[in-house]
């Protein structure tokens, strides 16, 4: 069977891989019609509450089912253009995708790394797993994509994630031998994205599938670098070929013996319902058992930078820094202001404040690593854990981040609730001041019901009336 879209070589190669029966099955699914997936956020609802239930019932949802919280949806049905996509109950996201993040199966408390994350639906798979607890760095060299992660992180209220733009020799330089759990989704030919995007088809070649295979391997043994005896590395591409795919899996295992495979998965799109993924769940050694470790496992990495944090503090007689002192001043303005507006609400357990200009985050901290300013020094960071507010002549101001991050019973009472049917809510997300009784003033979490729960849009600030619309203007719609 010949499929005229597809180049020649390729069709070729498939028919090699699967031999002719199969291949015909496969060229043949390129004419179905593609699957769409969604996956519930689990930070912000449980997949058994009324909320779940609406959704289900509003875009039709099946189970996907290689995901406890993915489902099928109806293209037809549009959840993207829905303002629950805007208050961050789920994650668009091709069902086949999902299967890597299952595969590695992060904790919470760990520390963990999504190497290549953009547009963001492994990292927001992997922050839901873990719970708001430990260290997440989501990590993307392109800086528009980058920000584009990192509003996905933002929109579905992640607070333990800090977000990186950096070459993966420079984070393996600064981190050795420090993430439990590494997913790498690697760049690639793009084989499982010919039935959505044209432009993949055009773009593929033989040659593009060597140059793919190459880069893949000099990030393989960054992420390697970077792995903890025990540690697990989740290696994953939407392309079919072995090249990228087992090969590469084959000429890792070859190069460190210390890492052993636990487990291959495939999904085909003339077997199951999705445009394919191929991922290998990769353990390193616990060296550490024996107190040995084994010969060369740092692989490129610096171990000297390690404790860049401690070594500058030892400069500095064990004293905190300027910034250190500023920042954990803007965390005190944070905590008085949450003590009138948000009294439910307490942070993250060991973070540590960090100030740029007037913007103060929280970054986060696991059981094996503390972050802190030294350790993203010369780094490009496009989000440095939660940012819960700026500091502005004195007073503060209040996230938008930090309104996605929290819950209705964390802001509670001050919490305006738009009805799940109600045109107020496109309103809000355009940017428009709501009328409100004059008895409002302040602060005020806006969030929209959906079932029996209440997810923030959010903040607003009430007075004569009005609710002052603090949306960010690059959100409004």
């Amino acid at each position: 069977m010949t499929i005229p879209s597809l180049p020649a070589a390729y069709q070729e190669a498939v028919t090699a891989m699967l031999g002719p029966a199969e291949a015909e099955a496969f060229l043949a699914s390129y004419a179905a019609p593609r699957a769409y997936g969604l996956r519930l956020n689990t930070l912000k609802m449980n997949p058994s509450s009324t909320a779940a239930s609406k959704l289900a019932e509003l875009f039709d949802l099946r189970p996907v089912p290689w995901c406890r919280t993915g489902y099928y949806y109806e293209e037809s049905t549009r959840p993207g253009k829905h303002p629950y996509h805007a208050a961050g109950l789920y994650y668009i996201q091709e069902p086949s995708a999902m299967s890597a993040v299952e595969l590695l199966d992060p904790q919470p408390g760990q520390t963990v790394l999504d190497l290549a994350a953009a547009p963001g639906g492994k990292t927001t798979q992997i922050a839901a797993k873990m719970a708001g607890q430990g260290l997440l760095i989501s990590n993307e060299i392109h800086p528009q994509r980058a920000r584009i992660l990192a509003e996905n992180v933002e929109r579905l209220g992640i607070r333990n994630a800090v977000v990186t733009q950096a070459a993966p020799p420079a984070l393996s330089a600064r981190f050795p031998l420090a993430f439990d759990r590494i997913m790498l989704d690697a760049p690639c030919s793009g084989e499982g994205m010919f039935r959505k995007d044209p432009e993949a088809i055009r773009e593929w070649s033989p040659d593009s599938v060597e140059l793919c295979a190459a880069r893949q391997w000099d990030i393989l043994q960054d992420a390697v670098a970077m792995l903890k005896p025990g540690g697990r590395l989740a290696y994953s591409t939407c392309t079919f070929n072995r090249r990228e795919n087992e090969d590469t899996i084959a000429r890792l295992l070859m190069a460190y013996p210390f890492l052993r495979l636990i487990a291959e998965k495939r999904i085909w799109p003339h077997r199951e319902q999705g445009e394919g993924h191929y991922v290998a769940l990769i353990e390193r050694d616990n060296a550490e058992k024996d107190g040995t470790m084994d010969p060369g496992s740092a692989g490129r990495a610096d171990t000297g930078r390690s404790n860049v944090r401690d070594r500058g503090r030892a400069a500095r007689g064990g004293r905190s820094s300027p910034a250190e002192r500023s920042a954990a001043a803007a965390l005190e303005g944070f905590r008085a202001w949450a003590a009138d507006e948000l009294p439910a609400f307490s942070l993250p357990v060991g973070g540590t404040p960090l100030l740029f200009g007037e913007a103060l985050y929280l970054l986060p901290a696991s059981d094996g690593l503390a972050l802190t300013a030294e350790h993203l020094t010369g780094l490009k960071v496009p989000r440095a854990g939660l940012h819960l507010g700026d500091v502005r002549k004195g007073r503060f101001e209040p996230a938008h981040a930090l309104a996605m991050a929290l819950n209705a019973a964390e802001a509670a009472p001050r919490v305006w609730t738009l009805g799940e049917d109600s045109p107020l809510a496109a309103a809000f997300l355009r940017g428009e001041m709501l009328e409100v009784p004059t008895t409002l003033r302040g602060w005020h979490l806006v969030t929209l019901a959906c079932g029996e729960g209440q997810y923030p849009l959010g903040w607003g600030k009430a007075s004569g009336g009005q609710l002052k619309n603090h949306l960010p203007k690059g959100l409004r719609h």
